[in-house]
């Protein structure tokens, strides 16, 4: 077996780092995640409430979209705050 010159692995491993990287499509900004992560951004973040009216979706949807497919699909983390007397506020830092 023969054996292969030090600068030919090097210029075929060379080869392998610089392919380019298939391009990234942009995140779409119009979508009803958006919206979500969007007000859950905001500094007061947002109530059920504000999430349903800017989703048009029930309670139920919104609470399970919080809970799943933030943190699995879009890596973030979602708290919670409910102060005494007012409603429950939801947060993405």
């Amino acid at each position: 077996m023969a054996r292969i010159p030090s600068t030919k692995i090097k210029s075929i491993a060379a080869r392998e780092t610089d392919s380019v990287s298939p391009p990234v499509a942009p995140a779409r900004t119009k979508t009803k995640s958006a919206a979500i992560i969007a007000l859950l951004k905001s500094k007061r973040g947002a109530t059920i409430q504000d999430l349903m009216q800017a989703t048009h979706w029930q309670a139920h949807s919104i609470r399970g979209f919080l809970a799943g497919s933030l943190s699995k699909r879009h890596g973030l983390a979602v708290t919670s705050v409910k102060l005494e007397g007012k409603e429950r506020r939801y947060r993405v830092e």
